[in-house]
């Protein structure tokens, strides 16, 4: 399969699609819609909202040219077992986790605001990773499912900015795996640190990882001659 080069700050992401997986992080209802637990702190969901739009253009893409895809939900079982006390405790909120919320109980597996937004759902043979932490590779078995396919690197979309996707990145870093960061694609309640998160990545010649934009992720797959421009939603 093609090589395909992506303009991308610190400089150029390069990637063989046969190695390469498209990590969407906690594309969650109640951190995305309106009127979920998001919006219940007081934060602005449509901050979050923006990046929907272009990480569906990411995801139809990567599927059409057959990248692995795979999603993450940060949640807890019902009973709470997985959850530090600490967690439950942090923020002194009248609502928090395993309390009723506006979209069920709050970071509850199986709830419905747990669950990925409608535009962005898993595909078939796409697979879920729910998570007890910020971070997708602690105590789950994301890291296994990787190797098993033979993953190299990530291209990187989901929320928040500068908590869950900065926490994987620099998990998936310490691992070995090549991330590019898909602008765009992620998004932050707070505008300043969606800024700070950005520049911490790509700091010092990358740092952590790579930044790029969705648009140049899908002209480098047009360039590669691998994605169609009829089989793509167009770009606006």
């Amino acid at each position: 399969m093609h090589s395909v080069v992506v303009p991308a700050e610190p400089y150029t992401f390069e990637f063989d699609p046969a190695t390469t997986a498209l990590l969407v992080i906690d594309m969650q209802r109640d951190f995305v819609y309106p009127g979920g637990f998001g919006e219940a702190l007081g934060n602005d969901t449509s901050l979050l909202l923006r990046a929907v739009p272009p990480t569906e253009r990411v995801l139809n893409a990567a599927r059409a040219v057959g990248l692995f895809v795979i999603h993450t939900r940060e949640g807890h079982r019902p009973d709470l077992s997985d959850c530090p006390p600490s967690k439950i405790a942090r923020g002194k909120l009248k609502s928090g986790i395993g309390d009723p919320g506006p979209m069920g109980r709050i970071l509850v597996r199986g709830e419905y605001g747990h669950d990925i937004v409608d535009e962005l759902k898993p595909g078939p043979g796409e697979p879920v990773v729910d998570k007890p932490g910020k971070g997708a590779f602690y105590a789950t078995d994301l890291d296994r499912i990787l190797q098993t396919r033979g993953i190299k690197s990530l291209i990187v979309a989901g929320v928040t900015a500068e908590v869950c996707v900065h926490t994987t990145v620099r998990e998936a870093n310490d691992r070995g795996y090549e991330c590019l960061v898909l602008s765009d694609c992620i998004a932050s309640y707070f505008p300043e640190f969606y800024e700070a998160a950005i520049n911490m990545i790509k700091a010092q010649g990358g740092i952590f990882g790579w930044v790029g934009t969705s648009e140049a992720f899908l002209e480098a797959l047009h360039a590669a001659g691998l994605l169609q421009r009829t089989a793509e939603p167009t770009l606006v």
